[in-house]
């Protein structure tokens, strides 16, 4: 009788270890998606289940419902550069149009009279270097032109990112750099700086410029006042040329325009005039280029038919619609959590160098209203102060976070749309198509609303990129892009 008591209490204990090992594995598998305040899952009292997604890679445009209507903003880091080498989401190359004016009128050089200038010494564009996204070593080339004085570019003016009708002729410099270079410090002419593409201009606009004047009367009195300046010079055209693998991030507010020149004023002297940008007085535009022909992700679109690979690239971009059939059938339940789990594809060396994008974001497409929505319930309207969304949504899951795929380390966002889901269970709410995408002004309409909400999603336009898994109806693949979700029955 011992031995029997003895034999079923080892059995029990057995059975114990067995069920706390399966439980610890559960709930280790929960924690990840949510902390401790998850209950634990025990088969028991609490369940999980996850449902299979289907996933379309689309491409935005300026129509219809996935409408790109993105502008620059001189105030917002510029793009400039090709690249030309990625054979997964194509060439990019963006193309900056700017303007650099006195800061008053009626200006002056430091010069007293034409007489007493001696003559120029360089005019130089100078630009603020922000950071660089793709390849830092590989050298780029970069052309300046001057804006045809009939294109229609002026300060009053917002213009897309995506398309752009500004024309431009008369070369006035060239310059080849490499970004990882340009972070060095310089010291030239009362000058000592850091982050600097400097290009020197032809001499011939530099002595355009020294023999302005701001005479009400003269045919050339360009310093006179802002539109006779622009009548005479109606800003730069700053133009990639050949091949590359980088764009890097100009910051406009911080460029300028240097003149460097000699006069007498007794003694012979040099200056520098410095033109920069104002924001109340120069006009700017920035036109990012996409071309997708003959990349892996021109294969991957337009399809009918679920791809298992999502490519995601920041406004202006492309995007995934995300479908979960089996969710508008969920029974009603108690819902702990549900997660939208999208996992990076990593199996290319060029993901290392165009990395992904620092936030992804979801939302919904309601077709009855065609339009589309934050997630219902889960995204609460943003902070209008900041007009940022992140800081009071990061439970959200904009954020992708560090894992192991087994061979590389991979990006992983999960995507908690938990009270979206509980209300979608319990009735008192449509399933929609979800879109994944990579936004720098996300534009919603919230429930009950009439107009866009606009709000910053990633801090830059164009830098970002990445490959993610989509649906897998065989479930083979463990990182498929899926929705698990944690329940009790009720």
């Amino acid at each position: 009788m011992k031995y029997l008591r003895l034999c079923l209490s080892l059995v029990l204990s057995a059975a114990i270890i067995i069920f706390l090992i399966s439980s610890c594995k559960k709930l280790n598998d929960a924690t990840t998606l949510g902390g401790d305040l998850i209950p634990v899952v025990d088969n028991i009292s609490t369940f999980d289940t996850t449902l299979e997604v289907e996933a379309y890679n689309g491409t935005f445009s300026l129509a219809g419902p996935d409408v790109d209507s993105l502008r620059s903003r001189g105030v917002d880091i510029q793009y400039l550069g090709n690249i030309t080498n990625d054979p997964l989401f194509g060439t990019s190359s963006g193309t900056i149009f700017a303007q650099l004016k006195p800061a008053t009128y009626r200006y002056s050089f430091g010069f007293s009279n034409p007489d007493s200038l001696v003559g120029l010494d360089s005019v130089v564009l100078v630009l603020k270097y922000v950071h660089t996204f793709g390849d830092t070593v590989g050298p780029q080339s970069v052309n300046i032109y001057e804006i045809d004085q009939a294109s229609d570019f002026k300060r009053d003016s917002s213009y897309l990112i995506r398309q752009n009708n500004i024309t431009y002729s008369n070369l006035l410099g060239t310059a080849t750099y490499s970004p990882i270079y340009l972070d060095d410090s310089i010291h030239l002419f009362k000058d000592s700086a850091s982050h600097q593409l400097r290009i020197r201009l032809d001499d011939a606009f530099g002595q355009r410029l020294l023999a302005y004047d701001s005479s009400s009367t003269s045919a050339n009195n360009a310093y006179y006042s802002d539109s006779t300046f622009n009548l005479k010079f109606k800003g730069f055209a700053i133009v990639p040329g050949g091949t590359g693998n980088a764009l890097i991030g100009i910051d406009l507010t911080s460029s300028k325009l240097a003149v460097y020149y000699k006069y007498k004023h007794g003694t012979l002297d040099t200056a520098v005039a410095n033109f920069t940008y104002n924001s109340g007085f120069s006009a700017s535009a920035n036109y990012i280029q996409r071309d997708y022909t003959g990349s892996q992700l021109q294969a991957y679109q337009g399809g009918t038919i679920p791809q298992d690979l999502v490519f995601v690239q920041t406004q202006p971009g492309t995007f995934a619609k995300i479908k979960t059939p089996g969710l508008s059938t969920l029974n009603n339940r108690i819902i702990h959590r549900a997660e939208l789990i999208v996992t990076q594809a990593f199996n290319d060396p060029l993901d290392n160098i165009l990395t992904p994008p620092s936030y992804l974001y979801l939302d919904a497409y309601d077709t009855a209203a065609k339009l589309y929505r934050p997630i219902p319930f889960d995204i609460t309207f943003p902070d209008q102060t900041t007009g940022s969304l992140i800081p009071s949504n990061t439970s959200f899951g904009f954020s992708g976070k560090s894992k192991s795929d087994g061979a590389n380390t991979v990006k992983e966002w999960r995507f908690n749309i938990s009270r979206y889901v509980q209300n979608v269970v319990m009735g008192k709410q449509t399933a929609f198509d979800l879109r994944l995408y990579a936004p720098y002004i996300s534009l919603n309409t919230y429930e009950g609303a009439t107009t866009l909400t606009a709000s910053y999603v990633n801090t830059t336009t164009t830098t970002g990129q990445v490959r993610v898994y989509g649906g897998d109806a065989t479930k083979a693949n463990p990182n498929r892009m899926r929705l698990r979700i944690i329940y009790s029955k009720i």
